[in-house]
C-alpha cells in the first residue's frame, strides 16, 4: 500500500487541524494504521494507532483527549484531528501502515510509510 499524507500547515497554539492519509489499492482495510510524528533533532515516535475496522484505537499520553484518530475504509483514508494544539505538538506527521490485526506503538513493526506532511504550531 502506498500511503500519501496532507493537510500539514501553520498553525496558532490552542488550535486545530486535520491530517489525512490517503491510501492506494483495495486492501486499506486489511491494515493496522497509525499516525507518528518527528521533531528536529529528535527520534520518531508514536501518536495514534486504529484497529483494521476502525474499532479499538490507541494513543500518546501526551496527546490523550487532544487528538483522534480515524478511518474511512471506503474512502482509503485514515484521519487525525488534531485540536488544542501545543507548540511541542511541532513535528512532521508520518502515517504507516501494518497489515494484521495488531495494534502496536513500535515504529520498525510498521512496513508502509508516507513521506510526511509540517505541522508547525507557533503564535
Amino acid at each position: 500500500v502506498q500511503l500519501v499524507e496532507s493537510g500539514g500547515g501553520l498553525v496558532q497554539p490552542g488550535g486545530s487541524l486535520r491530517l489525512s492519509c490517503a491510501a492506494s489499492g483495495r486492501t486499506f482495510s486489511t491494515y493496522a494504521m497509525a499516525w507518528f510524528r518527528q521533531a528536529p533533532g529528535k527520534e520518531r515516535e508514536f501518536v495514534a494507532a486504529i484497529s483494521r475496522s476502525g474499532g479499538p484505537t490507541y494513543y500518546a499520553d501526551s496527546v490523550k483527549g487532544r487528538f483522534t484518530i480515524s478511518r474511512d475504509n471506503t474512502k482509503n483514508t485514515l484521519y487525525l484531528q488534531m485540536n488544542r494544539l501545543k507548540t511541542e505538538d511541532t513535528a512532521v506527521y508520518y502515517c504507516a501502515a501494518r497489515p494484521g490485526l495488531v495494534l502496536t506503538t513500535t515504529k520498525e513493526e510498521y512496513k508502509n510509510w508516507g513521506q510526511g506532511t509540517q505541522v508547525t504550531v507557533s503564535s
